[in-house]
C-alpha cells in the first residue's frame, strides 16, 4: 500500500514536469501517469477499495481523489475504519452538501432539505466541524457566521443576507464559517440565547405568529426524533393548560378529556420558557415576514398587553377558558419526567424545571432521547435508510453511549455509523 501512494505522487510530479513539453510529449507522459496511476490502484486491496469509495461516498455525497482513495483503503486494510472515516470528513463536501442537506430541515416548518442556508444550519455544521459538544446547540451562546477576509455583506439580525450570499459565492464551508456569540449578534444576555433555539431562522420558522408551542414541537421532533401525539398523556395535571385551550371544543368536554389533554399538559408548561420572546415584522410592508428579527423582553421592557415581560401571544384567546393557566413568568417545568415519557430518558442531575429557554435547552439536550436521536438522524443520512433489523437498532445504540462518552462530537458518530454501512 506504502509503494501505492509513492507511486501516485512520482505520477504527480512526472505529470508537472512535462507540462511544458510539446502537444505530443504532454499527452503520452499525461496517458502513462493515468495508466501507472491505474496500475497502483490494483496492488491494494479491491475489497477494501470498494469500501473506501462507499464510505467516502455516503459521507461526502462524491467520489473520492485517488490519493483519498488509497489513504482511506489503506486505512480499512490496518482494520482502522473510523479513521478511514475522519480522512473522508476533510472533504469540503461533506460541510457543504452533507451537513446541509443533513440540517437544513430542521430550519423550516416543511422540513425542506434545499432550504437556504441560515444562521441556524450554518451553526449546525460549525459545531460538528469544530468537535463541540453537541448539547451546546440547544443552550450555547453560539452562533457561525462568515469569515471576515471573505467580503460578505456582514451578519444582519433583520435578514438572511449574509449566509445566501455564503451559498451562492459556493463558500468552502468547511474553512469559511467562524463561531461568535449570539449575544454580540442579537443584543440579549448571555443567558437569554440558546443556541440554534434563539437563532433567527428559527425564530422566523417557529415564533412567527402563533401562541410559541410550535417551537417546542418542532425541537421535539428535530432533536428528540419524537411529535407530540406519541406523547400523549392524560395522567397529568391539567393546572398549567393555558386558557386559549377550550375545555369543552364543540360543546363536548370529551374531546378536551380525550384528546386536548394530553397533549397540553406537557406541552403548556414547557413551552412557558419561550414567554419572553418573538418574532417582530411589518406585517404590511413585509407580509413573508423575511426582514424580521427575534425580540426578547428584558427586565424593562414591559408588554403593555400583559404587564409583565410576557409577549402578549400568550394572552391570546383568554376568553376561550378564562379559569386557565395564566403566563406571568418564564418558569417552565417538565411534567413528562412522571408517567409514559419517563422513557425519553431525562437526566437525573437536573431539576426538571428551571426558567428561560437556556435551562430548558439543557433539559432537553441531557436527555437519552437527545442522544439517540442525533445518531438515529445520522444512520439514515449515511445508510439512507431508517433502522430495519436487530443489528442496526443494535448498532444506533452502540453508538449512542460512544456519542455520549466522546463528549457529544457527532463526527464520531458519522464515523461509527459510516463504518457499519460501508458494506451495504
Amino acid at each position: 500500500m506504502e509503494m501505492s501512494l509513492l507511486c501516485i505522487t512520482n505520477n504527480k510530479t512526472l505529470f508537472k514536469k512535462h507540462t511544458s513539453g510539446s502537444f505530443s510529449k504532454k499527452f503520452y507522459t499525461a496517458f502513462y501517469s493515468i495508466l501507472c496511476t491505474l496500475l497502483c490502484i490494483t496492488q491494494a486491496n479491491s475489497s477494501s477499495l470498494e469500501q473506501a469509495k462507499r464510505l467516502h461516498d455516503r459521507i461526502t455525497g462524491v467520489p473520492p481523489s485517488v490519493i483519498t482513495l488509497i489513504e482511506m483503503s489503506n486505512l480499512i486494510d490496518q482494520g482502522k475504519v473510523t479513521e478511514a472515516a475522519y480522512a473522508a470528513m476533510q472533504s469540503p463536501e461533506f460541510y457543504t452538501t452533507t451537513l446541509k442537506v443533513f440540517a437544513s430541515p430542521w430550519t423550516n416548518k416543511d422540513q425542506d432539505i434545499f432550504f437556504p442556508l441560515n444562521d441556524y444550519s450554518a451553526t449546525i455544521i460549525g459545531a460538528v466541524r469544530d468537535d463541540l459538544d453537541f448539547r451546546q446547540i440547544l443552550q450555547g451562546d453560539i452562533t457561525y457566521v462568515g469569515n471576515s477576509d471573505l467580503n460578505l455583506t456582514p451578519y444582519s439580525k433583520l435578514n438572511n443576507t449574509h449566509y445566501q450570499e455564503l451559498e451562492s459565492n459556493f463558500i468552502n464551508l468547511a474553512d469559511g464559517l467562524v463561531q461568535v456569540t449570539q449575544s454580540s449578534l442579537n443584543g440579549f444576555p448571555s443567558e437569554a440565547t440558546a443556541g440554534i433555539l434563539t437563532s433567527r431562522a428559527a425564530a422566523k420558522a417557529f415564533f412567527y405568529l402563533g401562541t410559541n408551542r410550535a417551537m417546542l414541537r418542532f425541537t421535539l421532533m428535530n432533536h428528540l426524533c419524537t411529535d407530540l401525539e406519541p406523547l400523549k398523556d392524560n395522567t397529568l395535571p391539567p393546572d398549567r393548560i393555558r386558557q386559549d385551550v377550550s375545555r369543552s371544543p364543540g360543546g363536548d368536554s370529551r374531546l378536551f378529556i380525550n384528546n386536548c389533554s394530553g397533549c397540553h399538559t406537557g406541552m403548556d408548561p414547557l413551552a412557558q420558557a419561550f414567554a419572553y420572546y418573538d418574532y417582530q415584522f411589518d406585517a404590511e410592508t413585509d407580509p413573508q415576514a423575511d426582514n424580521g428579527e427575534i425580540s426578547y423582553n428584558q427586565s424593562v421592557n414591559i408588554d403593555a398587553v400583559t404587564g409583565t415581560r410576557v409577549k402578549a401571544k400568550y394572552h391570546n384567546n383568554a376568553t376561550s377558558f378564562p379559569f386557565g393557566f395564566v403566563t406571568r413568568n418564564d418558569d417552565w417545568q417538565n411534567y413528562w419526567r412522571e408517567g409514559i415519557n419517563q422513557k425519553l430518558g431525562w437526566d437525573s442531575a437536573l431539576a426538571g424545571k428551571g426558567t428561560g429557554m437556556k435551562s430548558l435547552g439543557e433539559e432537553l439536550a441531557n436527555s437519552e432521547a437527545f442522544a439517540q436521536c442525533q445518531v438515529k438522524k445520522v444512520f439514515k443520512a449515511v445508510c439512507l435508510r431508517d433502522a430495519e433489523n436487530s443489528a442496526d437498532l443494535t448498532q444506533i445504540k452502540s453508538t449512542t453511549t460512544s456519542f455520549q462518552q466522546h463528549s457529544y462530537q457527532l463526527k464520531q458518530v458519522f464515523a461509527e455509523v459510516g463504518a457499519y454501512c460501508m458494506g451495504e
